[in-house]
């Protein structure tokens, strides 16, 4: 586990698909982008209570083909447009272009930023000056649960079926286990206490 503290800076850290915004083959169509129920106001609920926002996300379609680098800077606008209403403003984004594990062709590289490896949370936190042990990451997998935790933060896991392996290990067990976004906010903002926490069947 990493626990680099480059400033005093909370943050959350969002995965983007089943997490923020509705999970779609079109990933990368700004048109496509929908936020899911409740994100909103639990984005700004974390907001209220001073913790800056990143959204952090594989997009292995840039190194596949499926789409350029700069279409990610379209859905950043897009995303930023639905959260306006709510007041809401995403400190940094930070994307992940690089081919899944396994990938066998020329290019390919192994990173250190694919969750669940931690790269895209301490670059945020590098140049956002964020407190890791102070922070937390929301995911819907358990990868991203895996690169919270490796990061020094904590995690919530906000289940929605996509979890498919439950996988057991220290580095995969969230603090919590919700089912909607807006509860791992009050999670958070309630000093643990406000939301329901579930396992895992």
């Amino acid at each position: 586990m990493v626990t680099n503290e480059w400033g005093d800076a909370r943050a959350v850290f969002v995965d983007k698909d089943g997490t923020l915004v509705y999970p779609s083959v079109h990933a990368a169509d700004p048109d496509r982008v929908e936020l899911l129920t409740r994100v909103g106001e639990g984005l700004r609920l974390l907001q209220d209570a001073g913790y800056l926002l990143v959204v952090v996300s594989n997009e292995p379609g840039v190194a596949t083909g499926r789409f350029p680098a700069a279409a990610l800077t379209r859905v950043e606008a897009r995303i930023d447009e639905l959260l306006a209403p709510h007041g809401v403003i995403i400190t940094c984004y930070g994307w992940c272009t690089h081919h899944p594990p396994g990938a066998r062709v020329i290019g390919a590289v192994a990173c250190a930023c694919r969750k669940p490896r931690p790269g895209l949370l301490l670059e945020a936190a590098a140049t956002q000056g964020i407190a890791l042990p102070r922070s937390w990451m929301i995911g819907d997998m358990l990868d991203d649960v895996e690169a919270g935790i490796r990061a020094g933060c904590r995690a919530v896991l906000v289940d929605r079926g996509a979890e498919t392996r439950w996988r057991a290990g220290r580095l995969r067990t969230p603090t919590a286990i919700v089912y909607d976004f807006a509860d791992a906010a009050a999670f958070i903002v309630g000093g643990q206490r406000t939301a329901p926490v579930a396992q895992p069947a």
